[in-house]
């Protein structure tokens, strides 16, 4: 057998399900005077697959404390059957656990699921974000007057949105609280939660509509600071450019914002 042949038939025997090899793959190897080529082979395999699932594990705690062991254990094989691991780095291995989610359960089940899902993979994607340029409170202290009103800003790379329809943070904190599991149910008002890491320790907060509106304005509509107070205006009337310079201070404290 070829090098390259014997590592396809090597890859495709740690990807699969059972554990015994074939033929050709078991007769390529030798066995020592303790441990035979079979028995080898198949511990090779379990830990591989151990390995795959401590790493889900670790990244979805707050599913697994939802499924259990044992529950958790059958979906993640099923995603790992049909997602093996492609990437040099088993960071990336939950990358797609949330649409799985959605496409292997009935609606019902999946939709709190996966957006619990979603927000455990935010925390990972912001802890590993490349840092960019935070704004700073120096940064607006030599800021000239003449460029206020057009100061547009954009999200800091860590930044990570999430719309929650659930009770997905009260699941999430249940479970880093070490407190009663809170069961899933659906919110009255949905909400947006932001996750962000700051001084190297991620953060979220849940935003009041209001402030979640403002936000996304200046992210996703280009708004420039003066467009922002003219927003604010139709709720805050004379106190708008107040409101906004109150949440500009906010967002630049909990590191959100880089300068576009």
């Amino acid at each position: 057998m070829r090098l390259n042949d014997w590592q396809l038939a090597f890859e495709c025997y740690l990807l699969g399900e059972s554990s015994t090899a074939d033929i050709a793959l078991g007769s390529s190897l030798i066995g020592g005077p303790t441990l035979g080529v079979s028995t080898g082979l198949a511990i090779y395999h379990n830990a591989y697959q151990a390995r795959l699932q401590e790493v889900l594990r670790g990244d979805y705690p707050a599913i697994l404390n939802w499924l259990g062991d044992d529950e958790f254990e059958q979906l993640a094989a099923a995603y790992l059957r049909q997602n093996p691991s492609a990437h040099y780095s088993l960071r990336w291995l939950g990358n797609g656990f949330e649409a799985f989610i959605r496409q292997h359960l009935v609606p019902e089940q999946s939709a709190p699921l996966a957006e619990l899902a979603a927000f455990e993979w935010a925390f990972t994607l912001a802890f590993d974000a490349h840092p960019g340029t935070p704004l700073t409170m120096q940064d607006m202290v030599i800021l000239a007057p003449q460029d206020w009103p057009t100061l547009q800003v954009s999200p800091s790379p860590s930044l990570q949105w999430q719309e929650c329809a659930f009770n997905s943070v009260a699941i999430w904190r249940s479970v880093k609280d070490e407190t009663t599991f809170p069961g899933s149910t659906a919110l009255d008002d949905p909400h947006v939660v932001v996750i962000c890491r700051n001084d190297l320790v991620c953060q979220y907060r849940s935003l009041e509509p209001l402030e979640a509106n403002a936000l996304k304005g200046m992210f996703e509509r280009d708004w420039n600071f003066a467009e922002l107070c003219s927003e604010l205006t139709v709720i805050y009337g004379e106190g708008a450019p107040l409101q906004a310079v109150t949440w500009l201070k906010q967002w630049i404290h909990d590191g959100w914002l880089q300068i576009r």
